[in-house]
């Protein structure tokens, strides 16, 4: 421990070199450069808290940006709906094609009945049926009504002929008998009458 008299004695060897106007001016600018910093300090601090806050503020708008909004369909549900709507495209496609195919069928078939239609309107069917009779062969189908069926030879000719009667009795007539046309017509006659 110090003694109080030593304490005493170096207290007044000090007095000399201490000047109280200047140490308390000393203190003074000391305070005022504690004020001055604090100042400063407070002002930085505000000026940091306020970057803060415009810094927060900037954090939670991209935050809120970055994340999908409700009315936008997740991930998943939007690969879901753009699959849904490939296979309704194919679907369509499809049936696009499917049905200009058969527009074109009933395009074609659609020329082919005009065609047709025109080919009909210069058509003249009574000159084609004319065209089609055959005199001889509607002779022999009347004949062949009356009851005359002619026999015909391998070589064309008719030799024979066979007469059904109206008593349903069939009868043989041969062209080589010798008799004259009209007396071979008389009897013709005579037998399908019988």
């Amino acid at each position: 421990m110090i003694d109080v008299q030593d304490a005493t004695k170096l207290i007044r060897e000090m007095l000399p070199i201490m000047d109280p106007d200047e140490d308390y001016m000393t203190i003074v600018a000391a305070e005022e450069k504690f004020k001055e910093s604090e100042a400063a300090r407070k002002k930085e601090l505000e000026e940091a808290l306020a970057n803060l806050k415009a810094l927060a503020k900037i954090l939670e708008a991209a935050r809120i940006s970055s994340t999908r909004p409700a009315s936008v369909p997740s991930e998943q549900a939007h690969a879901t709906t753009l699959n849904e709507l490939d296979s309704s495209r194919l679907s369509l496609a499809k049936s696009i094609s499917d049905a200009e195919a058969l527009l074109a069928s009933k395009e074609a078939e659609l020329a082919a009945l005009k065609e047709e239609a025109r080919m009909l309107e210069v058509y003249d069917p009574a000159s084609e049926h004319e065209k089609e009779l055959d005199g001889s062969a509607l002779r022999l189908a009347f004949y062949k009504g009356l009851g005359f069926d002619p026999v015909v030879e391998k070589d064309g000719n008719v030799k024979k002929m066979f007469i059904r009667s109206q008593s349903g009795d069939v009868h043989s007539a041969d062209f080589t008998s010798g008799l004259s046309d009209f007396e071979f017509t008389q009897h013709l006659w005579k037998l399908v009458n019988s």
